[in-house]
This record gives C-alpha cells, sequence and structure tokens, in this order.
C-alpha cells in the first residue's frame, strides 16, 4: 500500500515559478507510476504530468502547461516533484499526487489507485 503527501503550494505571483513534492510511502512505492493531477473550482479534474517507474520512459506532460513543467523523481527519497515556471492565473488549482500501479506515466485519471490530500496553488495576476 501507498500514501502519499502533497507540499510546496503557496500564492505565487504570475511569472514566478513553484516546485511542488510528493513524498510516498511503503516499501513499493519505487513501483508505481506517479502523476500530477490538478483541479480548479468548477472544473474537471486535469492531467498534467506522470512519471514512470523506468528511467528509460519518457515522462508524460499535459498540453495545457507542456514546456513549463519537469516532473522528476527521486526513489530513494520516495519523492516525486512538480516544477512549474512561468506561472499564469489559469494555472490556479489543487494540485494532487497519484500513483498507479500499472507503473506507467498514464495520463488517464481512472489508471491511479491512490491520491494525496492535495496543495494548492494560487496564482495572482
Amino acid at each position: 500500500q501507498v500514501q502519499l503527501v502533497e507540499s510546496g503550494g503557496g500564492l505565487v505571483q504570475a511569472g514566478g515559478s513553484l516546485t511542488l513534492s510528493c513524498v510516498g510511502s511503503g516499501p513499493i512505492f519505487s513501483m508505481f507510476g506517479v502523476g500530477w493531477f490538478r483541479q480548479a473550482p468548477g472544473k474537471e479534474r486535469e492531467f498534467v504530468a506522470a512519471v514512470s517507474n523506468s528511467w528509460s520512459e519518457t515522462p508524460s506532460y499535459g498540453d495545457s502547461v507542456k514546456g513549463r513543467v519537469t516532473i522528476s523523481r527521486d526513489n530513494a527519497k520516495k519523492k516525486v516533484a512538480l516544477q512549474i515556471n512561468t506561472l499564469k492565473p489559469e494555472d490556479t488549482a489543487v494540485y494532487y499526487c497519484a500513483a498507479t500501479p500499472r507503473g506507467v506515466a498514464s495520463m488517464n485519471l481512472n489508471d491511479y489507485r491512490t491520491w494525496g490530500q492535495g496543495t494548492q496553488v494560487t496564482v495572482s495576476s
């Protein structure tokens, strides 16, 4: 079983950067694919980025953030980080970390079985 805890959210001015962290627990964390999703008020949860359990597989990125985000993984620390650059007001949302037992960098929300509690990111204009 895996548990996830996100941190790093906050209030940021447009154009700034932020790094979110997701720390996992459990002995098999390294076997899971890990993704980041976000949900703004009144909107559906949206895929942001994902990384697989394999160093050879390229991470996946959502179209709305491609070129502005980087996802990275440190299995020794059981941590997955999401760096977001050039933040825009439309990036304002609760950001969730999630784990999939499939182990791949899936963009499909339904593949993810374990979710963190979320961290709020607010971007001011």
